[in-house]
């Protein structure tokens, strides 16, 4: 637990500075009918549910997430790029709309608290990280959906890298 949590730490401290030492983060993007996912190449609009970005230094463009799981796999494996800037997923406390949320719905994936081991499935049928903006929102969907809330630091690795439906 304890190095994933410092691993955590040392992405975002690498994060782009602006001269005062502030964080200076890229703004989220919106999703287009052009964004692909990562990880499988489809079309974002192809998959319901939340929606992740990534943005890495030196790239203009982010990597975009058919699944806010599959963002999180990204940070994890050892050979992905480690220079990352900013985070964004999809706020379901905002979206109206599940399949597909709304553009404007984007929070900082370090604001977010997220459930996960819920009924709802993500884009690809699998157990999801299901972020919200506000800890009032994710109580209300875990009373009706079932699953936890966690933080950005805490998601446990076994979670996001198992192929499995659920939770562990």
């Amino acid at each position: 637990m304890r190095r994933r949590e410092v691993l955590l730490g040392l992405i975002f401290l690498a994060a782009c500075k602006r001269d005062d030492g502030v964080a200076e983060l890229p703004p989220p993007r919106e999703v287009t009918d052009s964004a692909s996912a990562q990880f499988c190449g489809m079309a974002l609009t192809e998959h319901a549910g939340p929606k992740a970005q990534i943005f890495v230094r030196g790239l203009t463009d982010p990597y975009w997430f058919a699944s806010v799981r599959d963002a999180f796999a990204f940070i994890l494996l050892p050979e992905m790029p480690k220079a990352i800037s900013a985070v964004y997923v999809s706020d379901m406390a905002r979206a109206k709309n599940w399949n597909q949320p709304e553009p404007g719905t984007w929070v900082e994936a370090h604001q977010a608290y997220f459930v996960i081991g819920s009924r709802r499935r993500g884009g690809m049928g699998t157990g999801e990280a299901i972020p919200f903006s506000n800890a009032a929102a994710a109580r209300r969907f875990v009373d009706a959906n079932g699953g936890r809330t966690i933080r950005f630091a805490e998601m446990p690795n076994d979670y996001i890298l198992t192929a499995t439906q659920g939770d562990p």
